[in-house]
Formats: structure tokens, C-alpha cells, sequence
């Protein structure tokens, strides 16, 4: 009987094959903690408006009871709503742990009401992260119920870095095996039941990891799908009123520049203050008002008149000079005209518009006594107060000095010692700070018409001596009456003839007394307080 053949040993190469899943030539991808693709700047805006927003902080801390990772679904929500296309990660790219956020995250975005939300909030940080704490009920009440979620998702990313650590081991071992050994090299038994040993184990880990990723994905989906009606909800409360902010901020003429300058907290309070007090009582009127302003200067220019001066070459067919017009009725010279069209050499007519005149300031005059608290029917049916519909037709003639390229002076006015003036040259932006100040200046007592008028005439009186400068207007916007002794109201006429501004007369809710048709070139009486009551005087100033 032949003596047994000894078992060839291991190589190098065999043992190498046997380990390739565990030896790096199977890694899964890398793992991220955000669903949400960000790039630095990304980061860093996210990074700012958590700084600066402190309820971002506190929301953080009131879910992180039942939740471990609040601060990366936060960002995630955030960036959803700031990036114009947010790409969302794949489940399977995300580190388990975070699971829980991927569901929320995929839940929420792939809504009618979150795409609604994002035209208010993207490229806005303020507004991203308004929208953000919008959801702060839904993300309080979705942290108690997704404890076993996350418990579940933080169990697997525990079994997933054993995976690892058991992967590593594999390299470890085999690494020891093949040091100083070519691939055709044996590998000592001892070594080689290392290696194994080692695979095995990473086996069952990375079965056992499997196992707990897959039931961390579902207990996710699970919870995202129970938390999308709320989420829902939430987006929708948050559409609303971002949209009413966006209105609010449009009514009152703020650009969008200006409101990226401002920080958190500044946006913030200028949000509240446009939103409660006086100034939250005519948002909607500022913006009625402006709205028939400028259709009723976009109505003058379309009708203005062009004097003709000369021919030149262009490309206007509206105006053509008559032979140019004939050419078009002659089929053969049509491709002659079409490219002459399309290299500007047609001959038209030159025309020169009404060449602007050096005009005095728009000086509104607005009554601040107590008495203009009184409220009347306005826009819609809803009541307003005349002093709401006086300070949105004085920021209404704002906008018309500023296009007209005029100073306009805001006088606000109750006793005769208590005046203030706000000014605005034709040549600045106005500030807004002095806007709302304007807007929002408190009510005083009593009624006085001199000091005022003595004061709009004054104004227009030093820009007459400074520029030359005539034709001013005037306008008083009030609900009293004043007795004007005949010797101030001769003056006045004095003083407005050599001035040449005219005076207009807003009078709510008074009757035509004679104080008043002796000041007024053009008496306007208002009774209902719409915007359309004022027409009249834009269109003629």
C-alpha cells in the first residue's frame, strides 16, 4: 500500500482569490451623513443662518430627544429649500444612521406643496429657513415616534462599522500571509486558517449588517410615509405665508438686493414691524395704491407725442418713412427689405420725445391728527383708517416724483408746533429705514394748515432759488378744517403765483368749506377709501 500523497499547500494567489471580496476589490461606496448634495458654499450659507437664526438652535435641541442626528436633517430641509435643483442622494449612498432624514427629506420634497413653497424660498436663506421652523410641530411630533427608527437605523450603522472592522480584519490576515511571498508561494496551514477564519466572520457581519440596513430602510420609509400628511400641511401653512411676505416685501418696494444684504435677524424684525402696528394696517393699500399709480403713468407715456426731426437708418418699422412702406407691397423686393431689416438699414423717421423740464418737488402734506384713526370702507369691503389711505397715497406720490425724476417731501403735520419733515431727493434711492419712518410717524393733536403749507412752500421756494426749479406740486391729504385768516391766503396766492406750483386737496370725509376751495387749484373729496378716489390727482400731476 502506496503511503499517502501530502495536500499541497495554499499559494499566495489561491489564498489572494479566496479573499478578493474582503481584499478592497468589492467596497461599497462611500456613505454620507446629508441626502441633500451641498457644495462649500452651500455649507457655509447653511452654517451662517444657523449662527444667526437662534430658533434653528432651539428647534435643533427640541428634537433631539428621540432623535440623534437633528442637525443634519435640519440642513438638509434647509438646503431643500435654498438650492434652485436640490438632488437628493440615494438611500444606498447614505450612512445608515442618517436613514431616518433621507426619509424625511424624500418624503417632503417630492410634494405639490413643498415645490410651491421652494419658487418662495430658493436662492432666499431668510425664507429657507423660515420655511424650516414652519415644520417645527410636524419635526417635534415625527422625533417621539421615530425613537424606534432611528434606534433601529443606529443599530445598523453599528453592525455596518462591525462589517468594516471584520473586512479589515480579512486585509489584515492576508496581508500577514503574503508578506515576504510571491502569488505561487505556499502559505503555511496556520495562515491560511487565519484568513479563513477571518472571511468567515466577515461574512456573517456583513449578513448580519444586510439584514439590519434593510430593516432600518423600511422602518424609515415607514415613518416618512406616516409623517407625510403633516409635512404636507406644513408646507402648504408655509407657502402661505411665505408668499405673504413676498407680497408684503413687494408692496413696500423693497428690492430683492436690499433684503440680501440684510442678516437674520435683521430680515426677521423688519418682517414683524412691516407686519404688525401701523405698518401692518396698509400693506395691501401701499400696494393698491402703487399698482394704480403706475398704470396711470404707464397710460401717459404710451400716449405721448414724438416730434419728427430727420430721417435715419434703423430697424423701427412703426416708423417707416412712406417709400420703405411701399417696398413691402412689391413680392420682389420683399428679401431686399428683410435683410436690410435685419441689418438696421431701413430708412425711418428720427424722432425726439417731449424733452423732460426742470419740475419743483412733489410736496405731500398729510394730516396726522387723531381723528384720521377713524376708519371708513376700503378695498375689498375691508375697513380701513384714513390715516392708512393718506400714508399709502403719500408713498404712492412717492413713487411718482421718483419717476417723474422730482424731490419729493413728505410734511406730516397736526398742531401748529408739531411738523416733521421727511425728504427725498430725485437723486438718491430712498432709504428704507426713512421710508418706514415716514410711513410710520406717530399721530400728534390738533389741526393746523399754515405751518405745513408755510413749510411746502418754503421747500419749493429754496429749490426755486437753487434750480430754478418751478412748478411744484402740493398736495394736502386731510379729514379737518383750518379757518385761514384773508390776508395768509393772500400771500399765499402771491406766493404761488411767483412759484408757479399748484395745490391739490385730498379731503376725507369733509365737506368743500370755503378754507379749502380757496387753497385748492384741483379739490378732490373722499368718502370711500380706495385707491381709485386719488386717481384723479396722479393723473394730473
Amino acid at each position: 500500500m502506496s503511503a499517502p500523497q501530502p495536500q499541497p499547500h495554499t499559494t499566495v494567489g489561491e489564498l489572494a482569490a479566496r479573499a478578493a471580496r474582503w481584499l478592497g476589490l468589492d467596497q461599497p461606496t462611500p456613505q454620507y451623513r446629508h441626502a441633500v448634495v451641498g457644495d462649500r458654499l452651500d455649507e457655509h450659507t447653511w452654517t451662517q443662518t444657523r449662527d444667526e437664526a437662534q430658533a434653528l438652535g432651539v428647534l435643533e435641541n427640541r428634537i433631539s430627544d428621540g432623535h440623534t442626528h437633528p442637525g443634519d436633517l435640519l440642513h438638509d430641509m434647509f438646503l431643500a429649500a435654498y438650492k434652485a435643483q436640490p438632488r437628493i442622494r440615494d438611500a444606498e449612498d447614505m450612512l445608515v444612521s442618517r436613514l431616518p432624514n433621507h426619509a424625511v427629506v424624500s418624503s417632503i420634497t417630492e410634494t405639490p406643496e413643498w415645490r410651491t413653497l421652494h419658487r418662495h424660498t430658493v436662492g432666499d436663506r431668510h425664507a429657507a429657513a423660515m420655511a424650516v421652523l414652519a415644520h417645527a410641530d410636524a419635526l417635534r411630533s415625527w422625533s417621539a415616534d421615530s425613537h424606534q427608527a432611528q434606534s433601529v437605523a443606529d443599530d445598523a450603522d453599528r453592525h455596518t462599522r462591525d462589517a468594516r472592522d471584520a473586512t479589515d480584519a480579512v486585509t489584515a490576515a492576508f496581508d500577514d500571509a503574503a508578506m515576504g511571498r510571491d502569488l505561487s508561494d505556499p502559505v503555511p496551514d496556520q495562515q491560511v486558517d487565519i484568513v479563513d477564519q477571518a472571511i468567515a466572520e466577515a461574512s456573517a457581519a456583513a449578513a448580519t449588517a444586510a439584514d439590519a440596513t434593510a430593516g432600518a430602510q423600511h422602518a424609515a420609509a415607514e415613518v416618512g410615509a406616516a409623517l407625510r400628511a403633516s409635512l404636507r400641511a406644513a408646507a402648504d401653512k408655509a407657502a402661505q405665508d411665505a408668499a405673504a411676505e413676498h407680497a408684503l416685501t413687494a408692496a413696500w418696494n423693497i428690492a430683492d438686493e436690499q433684503l440680501e444684504r440684510m442678516s437674520f435677524r435683521e430680515r426677521t424684525a423688519l418682517a414683524q414691524r412691516l407686519r404688525s402696528g401701523r405698518l401692518g394696517e396698509f400693506a395691501d393699500l401701499i400696494g393698491r395704491f402703487r399698482v394704480m399709480a403706475a398704470g396711470i403713468s404707464a397710460r401717459r407715456s404710451s400716449h405721448g407725442r414724438d416730434e419728427v426731426i430727420g430721417v435715419t437708418l434703423g430697424d423701427d418699422l412703426s416708423r417707416l418713412i412712406p417709400s420703405e412702406l411701399a417696398a413691402i407691397g412689391v413680392p420682389a423686393l420683399r428679401a431686399v427689405f428683410a435683410a436690410r431689416h435685419a441689418e438696421q438699414q431701413l430708412v425711418i423717421y428720427q424722432t425726439i420725445g417731449p424733452q423732460p423740464e426742470s419740475r419743483g418737488a412733489i410736496v405731500a402734506c398729510i394730516d396726522c391728527s387723531p381723528s384720521m384713526r377713524h376708519r371708513h370702507p376700503g378695498p375689498g369691503g375691508r375697513e380701513v383708517t384714513r390715516e392708512a389711505w393718506a400714508r399709502a397715497c403719500g408713498l404712492a406720490l412717492l413713487d411718482q416724483a421718483r419717476r417723474q425724476r422730482r424731490d419729493f417731501v413728505a410734511v406730516m403735520f397736526a398742531a401748529a408746533d408739531d411738523v416733521s419733515v421727511y425728504r427725498f431727493p430725485a437723486g438718491d434711492d430712498p432709504l428704507l429705514d426713512q421710508v418706514l419712518a415716514f410711513a410710520d410717524h406717530p399721530s400728534g393733536h390738533g389741526t393746523d394748515f399754515r405751518a405745513p403749507l408755510e413749510q411746502a412752500s418754503e421747500i419749493l421756494a429754496r429749490q426755486y432759488n437753487r434750480d430754478g426749479a418751478v412748478k411744484g406740486d402740493i398736495v394736502l391729504i386731510t379729514d379737518g378744517e383750518d379757518h385761514l385768516a384773508d390776508t395768509w391766503l393772500s400771500r399765499w396766492r402771491d406766493r404761488k403765483t411767483r412759484l408757479g406750483f399748484r395745490t391739490f386737496i385730498i379731503a376725507i370725509d369733509t365737506a368743500p368749506t370755503d378754507t379749502l376751495t380757496a387753497l385748492a387749484d384741483h379739490l378732490t373729496l373722499v368718502d370711500d377709501l380706495v385707491p381709485a378716489a386719488a386717481d384723479e390727482v396722479f393723473a394730473l400731476l
